[in-house]
């Protein structure tokens, strides 16, 4: 398990939910479901080459203490970055999981 300090940044979890707006449009809004500690790990460019991704785009894994109820229609955001949350890698046994994420351009 990582010692508290390693959980360095705040981030938001946040769950997407449609409503409507005054004349009946569609509005995707987004609510928070927790405010939680987390270690945040960018791949380097060398890593992002090795595992294919597209140089346009931006992953992370963000790490957080074990908590149910996280899936991955839900979205982070730490710093005002956003985050789309695309894998869960739960270790439960461990206390934390760790989310695969890529920066919402």
């Amino acid at each position: 398990m990582l010692p508290a300090a390693k959980f360095d940044r705040r981030i938001n979890i946040e769950q997407r939910s449609d409503t409507q707006d005054a004349i009946g449009q569609p509005v995707e809004t987004w609510s928070l479901v927790a405010a939680v500690w987390a270690n945040i790990k960018h791949l380097s460019g060398a890593q992002a080459i090795k595992a294919g991704a597209d140089a346009s785009s931006v992953k992370a894994s963000i790490r957080i203490r074990y908590m149910a109820g996280i899936d991955a229609g839900m979205r982070i955001v730490a710093d005002g970055v956003h985050y789309n949350i695309g894998a869960l890698l739960p270790n439960k046994s461990a206390g934390y999981i760790d989310l695969v994420v890529e920066v919402v351009a």
